[in-house]
């Protein structure tokens, strides 16, 4: 079904023209039907062209990377903050290879585009440095990865100070999650004495704190931080079903400190698409005849209505494997009838033999 265009939603016209494009051929058979569509279609906008359709797939393939950058950045049921800087560099290379478009239309249309980009986006200056971060808390990216993207969208000196001023704040932040000295020091401190009825495992990690004590007197303190070991190790291979939630999972006994700010970095949504459509909720909710209704009361029909929705489809899927089951019975019924039949038949068969050898 062809999809119309909105002049002040863009992704409309992506639709409309990614459904437009299968109906090429259509216009050609039409012709044959009716011998005066050409005539009639000259009268008002004209007849599609070979040319209007090349623009139609070109430009149906532009809007296509940003329908799906919008769709990635708008979930809310997987992490987004780690990706949007990611997703802001691809669009800035997008952007500047479409200036370069032989097409003229085309390229006055990209440059429009890399203007509205450039006054939001442009400056690196201005945008917020928990993005950033962000992109470090991926293992995928860290600080090399996020070096080489901001020097290619803006000049190597801005990109120098924008890294030197993400690293101050990367250790300022880790230093306020950071516990103090006296809690780990309490945590790890085993005694050393051992009485007589004390467990084995008790003496092992006695053991294990007089070898660590040993190890500080001989080499030293190590001085190196959570935070530097991370950024030392190698970078994670980019795959496309990489869970970074299940990656710090596994990895928060490496890094404790890390993984509870990843745990709080990450939470942050990219997008306001959830809390606008929990406000289009609350809307169908507090209408007009319901306007002197109390925060609370809205918030408690809000929630009863997402339960009831929850429970509903509970209540579905245990019908359905009610239903499952019951097939099974009637199935195994209908299988042992089979064979009970199979072996009435058998012995009726046979007296019938023994009937006939008698006689």
């Amino acid at each position: 079904m062809l999809c119309l265009d909105v002049c002040t939603r863009w992704n409309s016209t992506y639709l409309m023209l990614d459904t437009a494009q299968n109906f090429e051929r259509a216009f050609e058979r039409f012709e044959e039907q009716d011998t005066n569509f050409r005539a009639e279609l000259e009268r008002g906008e004209g007849w599609p062209s070979v040319d209007d359709w090349d623009n139609v797939r070109n430009l149906r393939d532009f809007l296509e990377h940003f329908y799906e950058v919008t769709l990635r950045i708008s979930g809310t049921s997987y992490v987004t903050s780690n990706n949007f800087f990611d997703e802001l560099s691809e669009i800035d290379i997008l952007l500047r290879d479409a200036q370069l478009n032989s097409n003229i239309d085309f390229n006055v249309m990209a440059i429009k585009m890399k203007e509205k980009y450039d006054k939001y986006w442009g400056d690196i200056d201005k945008m917020n440095l928990l993005m950033f971060v962000a992109c470090v808390l991926d293992p995928r990216q860290k600080l090399k990865y996020l070096e080489f993207a901001l020097s290619e969208m803006s000049s190597s000196e801005k990109a120098c100070e924008m890294m030197q001023k993400l690293k101050e704040s990367l250790y300022e932040l880790f230093d306020e999650y950071k516990p103090p000295l006296h809690s780990t020091c309490s945590q790890s401190s085993v005694s050393t004495h051992v009485s007589i009825g004390e467990p084995q495992q008790k003496m092992k990690r006695r053991m294990q704190a007089l070898y660590k004590k040993r190890e500080l007197e001989i080499c030293g303190e190590d001085k190196t931080s959570e935070l530097d070991k991370y950024l030392a190790e190698a970078n994670e291979e980019f795959v496309e079903d990489f869970d970074i939630l299940l990656w710090w999972k596994v990895n928060s006994p490496r890094f404790p400190t890390l993984s509870k700010i990843a745990r709080d970095v990450l939470a942050i949504p990219v997008s306001t698409v959830a809390s606008e459509s929990a406000f289009s909720t609350g809307g169908r909710v507090l209408d007009q005849y319901r306007s002197s209704l109390t925060p609370k009361i809205v918030q408690a029909l809000v929630c009863t209505q997402d339960w009831i929705r929850r429970s509903s489809l509970q209540e579905d899927i245990k019908k359905i494997e009610e239903q499952i089951q019951e097939l099974d019975k009637i199935e195994n019924g209908l299988m042992q009838m089979e064979i009970f039949w199979r072996d009435e038949m058998n012995i009726f068969w046979k007296d019938e033999m023994d009937i006939n050898g008698e006689c």
